[in-house]
């Protein structure tokens, strides 16, 4: 029997005990928190030290677009290579490589051995390695709970997730400001021993079914060509491209904003960081507790358009506790469009399409952030911080307008098909 999509995401706070009741999920979301606040603390580490070295926009978009980018080439094979290799192996082999690489960052840190471009090349690699674990640990979760805890283990890993990026900038600063970034980056290369503990401590997980054998290209040209002739896919997938680099990538400018803008140093970075992240928490507490699937399309629609209002006053206002607020909403409303986005997509899609298109969501989600916050920072050699970011947010605000026009039938297309059993499991999941 087919349940619905509402049938599945049920709404209260009594759905998180589904998934907390599983053992290996517990042990899973607990190392995975940890292993969550480290990676945060690096990426504020990694931005204030390329603006450290180098006080330029630019490098912190390019700096954004190494660790983001490679998944756009890599996603395809990593998918494939997680459903054909064992997901725990292949997540220690990363987690192993990625504590050795912040070790060494800390090494050159410490020596005064570091440049940008020992920097750039590092994060690059750190991109790839996160690229290929990031299908295997989305792919692991299902294998951790039985098929009804499914969309409440993805829910919490969301959750889990933007409580990382609440705290784990936080945590950056302190360290940041009273040790070093050396420090920094040496308790996130603790973090990643934490996570291996917790994969060791997994228990009693299903063998992988027989995968047959299937060109990567070839799959790949049929979910876009899939994706592209959908009568509200395509235009959700539109939207989120052109939004994504227009409005995402002002989280990577933020360094620069905290320095010249706003004269606040690193404890300022955090607290921009942290601020976004408290931000998409609510968001996601939001979402976890609506039920259904009834009128996503305009909340979806609606929150898009609060990001880009959120952006224009931030880039607005020169007083920081001003701009705290604007980007409180920018990230609640974040969350809700990529949660929403998915869930929508989710509820639509064919079943033997939703992995290949997921990917493609994935990767927008991923690399457009990246894409934008190196134009953005290019951009800003010239016109300054704000006046590129202030650009990107009104081009969000005309694609908004025309897929807002469209509201009814993109709503039709995708809220009233019927979703298979499984619709929306994934959802949160690529937000993490």
């Amino acid at each position: 029997m087919t349940l619905s999509f509402g049938r599945l995401l049920p709404g209260g706070v009594g759905n998180a005990t589904l998934a907390l009741a599983h053992r290996n999920y517990r042990i899973y979301a607990g190392g995975n928190a940890v292993s969550l606040v480290g990676i945060w603390m690096q990426r504020v580490s990694v931005g204030w030290l390329a603006w450290t070295l180098t006080h330029s926009g630019t490098w912190l978009g390019v700096m954004s677009m190494a660790e983001f980018f490679p998944v756009v080439f890599l996603s395809p094979l990593a998918g494939a290579l997680a459903d054909r290799r064992d997901r725990v192996g292949i997540i220690r082999v990363t987690q192993i490589a990625g504590s050795t690489e912040a070790v060494l960052l800390a090494v050159l840190v410490y020596t005064g051995a570091i440049s940008i471009w020992l920097l750039f090349a590092l994060t690059f690699l750190l991109g790839v390695f996160n690229a290929v674990a990031q299908p295997s640990r989305l792919a692991l979760i299902p294998t951790l709970v039985d098929r009804p805890s499914l969309a409440s283990a993805l829910a919490i890993n969301a959750i889990i997730f933007n409580s990382a990026r609440f705290v784990g900038p936080a945590v950056a600063g302190i360290v940041i400001a009273r040790l070093s970034v050396g420090a920094a980056f040496a308790v996130n290369a603790g973090t990643y021993l934490v996570f291996l503990v917790a994969m060791a401590n997994l228990r009693g997980l299903p063998a992988l079914p027989a995968a047959a054998a299937q060109s990567v290209l070839r799959a790949s040209a049929e979910a876009y060509s899939y994706a592209s002739r959908h009568p509200g896919i395509a235009p959700m997938l539109l939207l989120f491209t052109v939004t994504t680099i227009g409005t995402r990538g002002f989280v990577e400018l933020f360094p620069g904003f905290a320095d010249r803008v706003f004269g606040r140093g690193p404890e300022g970075l955090s607290m921009l960081t942290s601020t976004v992240g408290l931000g998409a928490i609510c968001g996601g507490a939001w979402l976890l507790l609506r039920p259904g699937i009834a009128g996503l399309t305009g909340v979806v629609l609606g929150n898009t358009l609060v990001i880009s209002l959120a952006i224009l006053g931030f880039t607005a206002t020169s007083r920081f506790y001003v701009a705290l607020p604007c980007v409180f909403l920018a990230g609640g409303a974040m969350t809700i469009t990529g949660i929403g986005a998915q869930t929508l997509i989710q509820a639509a899609v064919e079943v033997g399409m939703r992995g290949r298109i997921m990917a493609l969501y994935g990767m927008i989600f991923r690399a457009g952030p990246a894409l934008g916050a190196v134009l953005m920072g290019s951009l800003s050699e010239r016109f300054g911080l704000r006046l590129p970011l202030a650009v990107g947010a009104v081009v969000s605000c005309g694609f908004w307008a025309f897929t807002w026009a469209r509201q009814k039938r993109i709503a039709e297309t995708l809220e009233s098909e019927p979703a298979a059993a499984l619709a929306g499991a994934a959802s949160e999941a690529r937000v993490s």
